[in-house]
């Protein structure tokens, strides 16, 4: 998600980020059960021939939310390679940031004000059952547009940006990969300085991989 700025002067592209962000979102939500289904076997299937999910023994992901493409296909091939698989949660008394919270069948889960199912708050607050964002392998991560460079933008609050920002300079750190469907890609996008860059984007058509 891309972070707003903290002054009331908008940058000349706020309006047009806005404005891509309703109509990616309608596009997406535009689509069928049935093709939302069918495009989340085929993202999954190019998952899990990348080598950084391969590789990755604690991995982050998302619960779908308003149209976003669906990772969850992906859990039970996870689980049998005992993957220690997590998901976002709202830190709470904090300005739009996130825990990961270590996801399995008996997580207690809430509604948060979203309306996005995560672990329930209190149980993410003890410190056993999650892991910081810089000791997971890989973090999966929605998007709400892209384009062919890898520029991607979020639902707008700033939630995976102020998390993952330390990425920019510290190791260790997760690859991030960003997931959409094909039909979120656009051909520029407006760019913004505290957008976090993603190690690649996989959509239910192709594999992103940003150059540099």
């Amino acid at each position: 998600m891309t972070i707003m700025q903290d002054s009331a002067a908008p940058s000349p592209s706020d309006d047009e980020r806005r404005s891509l962000r309703r109509a990616l979102r309608k596009r997406r939500r535009a689509l069928t059960p049935s093709q939302r289904h069918e495009a989340a076997l085929r993202l999954c299937r190019h998952l899990r021939q990348l080598p950084e999910v391969q590789r990755a023994r604690r991995i982050a992901l998302y619960l779908p939310n308003d149209g976003e493409i669906d990772p969850t296909p992906m859990l039970s091939w996870l689980r049998r390679r005992k993957v220690h698989i997590h998901l976002p949660v709202l830190r709470p008394l904090s300005r739009n940031a996130l825990w990961f919270v270590h996801y399995h069948a008996d997580t207690p889960m809430v509604v948060n004000r979203f309306g996005i199912p995560e672990p329930d708050t209190r149980h993410g607050a003890h410190r056993a059952h999650r892991r910081p964002a810089w000791a997971l392998d890989l973090i999966l991560v929605p998007l709400v547009g892209f384009d062919a460079a890898g520029q991607r933008i979020g639902m707008g609050g700033g939630f995976y940006d102020r998390t993952l920002a330390f990425t920019r300079q510290r190791r260790p750190r997760p690859r991030l990969i960003g997931l959409a469907h094909g039909c979120q890609r656009v051909e520029q996008l407006p760019v913004q300085s505290w957008d976090v860059p993603l190690d690649a984007i996989v959509t239910d058509w192709e594999v992103i991989r940003p150059r540099g």
